[in-house]
């Protein structure tokens, strides 16, 4: 077996990707460098989202002090859960959108524009890397650099390694995830395609500052217009795990490409939360839709850098 993909069991899913990968690089089928787009999800894709995305984390630690500073923010949510030490509303609230039902993510969104309205991109970045920096894993104990699904990374590589282009296309926030995809990806910031604040130019100080809005939502349908307004190319390659990615995945195989679904099923002691619930939708329709299920249990023989 190839060097490639160490941490990939040699089942039909590696092979699978292996031989897309070699058909549309080489031979008659070989698609021009320039075109071989991937894009790929991150929470969930990526690295671990679970109890909780690593951006929602970070957002319970700034309403935690603002809670300390404000206490009748308690009254209503999601200061509320912040302020009982019950998160499970701002879980159901991120479920309930990938059921259709965005109720409580209208309440949620307010919560977190909040956080950064008036403050600069360069405070945003710092406050983000003293997180990533100091922050651990709730459950897992581990810094979140440690929680990288390595499989995952190696197949970066791997498509880089075949001339392609890597792009992160989340619903995560932009900026958030910037000041970390170099080091624990190899993607840098310009290739970071997210849901995104609104920004501002203060002529009197010269800093791009961030509004109290929300500019765009990058999920379900939104990621195909976000990566067509970004990249300008239809994706050749696209991964991702739960309802939200589906359009961005049928985006992708409506012009031929690979669509590779993670799906988290391993009820091991590897520490990868097994879950389907936000990917229901997606995973009854795989097979259908033409998307290549990637089993953790099955499929990869390693999860984490440090396993």
């Amino acid at each position: 077996m190839p060097n490639e993909l160490p941490s990939w069991a040699d089942t039909e899913t590696r092979r699978s990707i292996v031989a897309f990968v070699e058909r549309v690089t080489s031979g008659p089928d070989a698609v021009p460098e320039a075109e071989r787009v991937a894009v790929f999800d991150n929470d969930g894709t990526l690295w671990s989202e679970k109890p909780m995305p690593t951006q929602l984390h970070y957002l319970v630690e700034q309403w935690k002090r603002q809670v300390e500073a404000d206490p009748s923010l308690a009254a209503n949510q999601p200061y509320r859960a912040i302020a009982s030490g019950d998160l499970a509303w701002l879980g159901g609230a991120v479920e309930k959108h990938y059921q259709g039902d965005d109720s409580d993510l209208q309440t949620l969104i307010g919560a977190i524009v909040g956080t950064t309205a008036g403050t600069s991109i360069e405070q945003y970045a710092a406050s983000v890397e003293e997180f990533f920096a100091t922050a651990t894993h709730p459950t897992l104990g581990t810094p979140y650099s440690q929680t990288i699904y390595t499989p995952m990374v190696e197949l970066l590589r791997y498509l880089e390694g075949h001339g392609f282009t890597v792009y992160i296309v989340s619903g995560g926030e932009r900026d958030f995830m910037r000041p970390m995809t170099l080091q624990n990806y190899g993607i840098p910031p310009e290739r970071v395609v997210g849901s995104a604040f609104g920004l501002s130019y203060d002529p009197e100080t010269h800093e791009v500052r961030y509004a109290g809005g929300l500019d765009f939502f990058d999920d379900g349908p939104e990621k195909p217009v976000r990566i067509w307004s970004r990249i300008g190319r239809r994706p050749l390659f696209a991964g991702g795990n739960s309802n939200g990615d589906q359009a961005m995945l049928d985006f992708t195989r409506k012009g031929s490409g690979f669509a590779l679904v993670v799906h988290h099923d391993d009820d091991s002691e590897r520490g990868d939360t097994p879950y389907d619930k936000g990917a229901e939708k997606v995973l009854a329709e795989a097979s259908a839709n033409g998307y290549t299920v990637v089993s953790v249990k099955r499929d990869w023989t390693r999860v984490f850098p440090g396993a």
